[in-house]
Order: C-alpha cells, then structure tokens, then sequence
C-alpha cells in the first residue's frame, strides 16, 4: 500500500510540473547584440541651433560598423602614392560603363587556342596533366 502511494505521489507531482516547462524554460530574453552604444549627451555651444530634420543621421555620433572598423584597423588609412598615381593615370570612367560591359557588341580581345585551353582544362592538382612538344 505504501508502495503504491508513493508511486501514485510521484506519478502526480511528475505530470504537474511537466506542464511548467512551456513557462519556465522558454522565456523570452533580449538580445544582447542588438544593444548598441548611443553618445553621450553634451551641452550645445550655441543654443540657437535650428532642430534636425525628421529621419536625417544623428551630426554627432558615428556608426557601430565605423566604430568597428575603426577598433580593429585603426581607422580611415590614406592611398598609398603608387595607388594615386594609378587612379590619376587611370582617369575618371565613362558614365555607363557597366552596362556596356555585358553588351554583346562590346568588343573583345581574341586570346587565341592557349587561352581557351587553360580556361576549360579540368580541375585537379596537375598529377594527370600531360604536355607535349611542338617539333
């Protein structure tokens, strides 16, 4: 009888709390890389400023990307001289360059047969490549 009651106890303890896991166990929490730092609030110098318009970016503060960026490269880095030299010889680009690009009568260079059998040579590592010698 004991045995039974006990069995019978732990039966109804077992099935009432297994209704509490949807409560217990699948809460909702934030995210907490969806925080974002926001600046610190200053005092403006000159109280006569006009307010900002709806939607526009906040003057003073910065992006996380920026910020990121910033943090692991060190902010903005200048062009090298050689890079200079090279957009300055380059020049500025014709204003609908991209889509003449893929145009079929845009012009291209014919490489010839070596050039069309290094692109449609298969793929491997070169252990079954074979050459041969022009006589």
């Amino acid at each position: 009888m004991r045995k039974s009651t006990a069995i019978l106890l732990a039966s109804a303890i077992t099935l009432t709390l297994s209704g509490c896991t949807d409560r217990l166990f699948a809460r909702v929490r934030p995210d907490e890389f969806a925080v974002q730092r926001q600046a610190p609030l200053y005092i403006p110098p000159d109280f006569s400023l006009t307010p900002p318009q709806p939607g526009a970016p906040r003057p003073a503060s910065r992006s996380s990307q920026q910020d990121a960026l910033a943090a692991m490269f060190g902010g903005e880095a200048g062009k090298s001289p050689v890079e200079n030299a090279t957009l300055r010889k380059a020049g500025e680009p014709e204003a609908g360059i991209r889509s003449t690009a893929a145009d079929p009568k845009t012009n291209a260079v014919d490489k010839g047969d070596i050039t069309r059998d290094i692109i449609a040579a298969p793929e491997g590592n070169g252990r079954e490549a074979q050459t041969t010698t022009a006589k």
